[in-house]
C-alpha cells in the first residue's frame, strides 16, 4: 500500500510538472520541478481527490500545519500518514 501511494503521488506530480514519474525524486522541491505556487494547489486538489483525504489548508506553512509540502519526500509522508488515519 505504501508503495502504491508513493507512485500515484509521483504520477500527479509528474503530470503536474510535465515530467516522467521516476524524475519525482523524494528530495525534489517543488520549484525544483518547476511547479508554482497555483500548480501545488492543483496537485494537492488532485491529490486529495485521489485518496479521499483533506489537507490542512495551512499546508504551505510548516510551522502551522503536521503536513510539510517543503520536498516530495516529505508529501509522501504525510499523504500516507493522512490515508491511514483515515483507514484506522
Amino acid at each position: 500500500m505504501t508503495e502504491d501511494i508513493q507512485t500515484r503521488i509521483r504520477a500527479i506530480i509528474a503530470e503536474q510538472a510535465m515530467l516522467e514519474p521516476e524524475q519525482v525524486t523524494d528530495d525534489a522541491t517543488p520549484e525544483e520541478l518547476g511547479i508554482d505556487s497555483l500548480g501545488l494547489v492543483e496537485s494537492i486538489f488532485a491529490i486529495e481527490e485521489e485518496f479521499d483525504i483533506t489537507i490542512p489548508f495551512n499546508a504551505n506553512e510548516p510551522e502551522k500545519s503536521e503536513f510539510d509540502i517543503s520536498n516530495m519526500g516529505t508529501i509522501i509522508a504525510a499523504v500516507q500518514r493522512l490515508v491511514a488515519e483515515k483507514d484506522g
